[in-house]
């Protein structure tokens, strides 16, 4: 399936998020996901259609019943994506200690 939604914008959304957390666990249907939350299973299937269209989950068949699995390279592209942020503001945050140090040293 070709990803038809941005990807941050899926996360963005706190019942997804959850979900995710909850699928880094193992596998779920819709019914055992939606036991975790104080809302409908149309709705807790309504995001993980999202989260299925950003490739962040799977669907996997098993006779009857559906499972969602998390798609961990698609995590892994995201936080490769993030890192690059990340070391940005750390790099930022240790200039920052240097321009402190400089005037501590110039206060004495």
């Amino acid at each position: 399936m070709e990803t038809r939604r941005d990807v941050f914008q899926a996360i963005a959304d706190p019942t997804r998020r959850a979900i995710i957390l909850l699928l880094t666990v193992g596998a779920m249907t819709p019914n055992a996901i939606a036991e975790h939350f104080n809302s409908s299973r149309q709705a807790v299937s309504k995001h993980l259609q999202i989260l299925t269209e950003c490739d962040i989950v799977k669907q996997e068949q098993q006779g009857r019943e559906i499972h969602y699995h998390l798609n961990a390279q698609k995590m892994k592209d995201i936080e490769k994506w993030l890192e690059q942020f990340k070391q940005l503001i750390a790099k930022r945050f240790d200039q920052l200690d240097s321009v402190l140090e400089q005037l501590k040293s110039k206060k004495r």
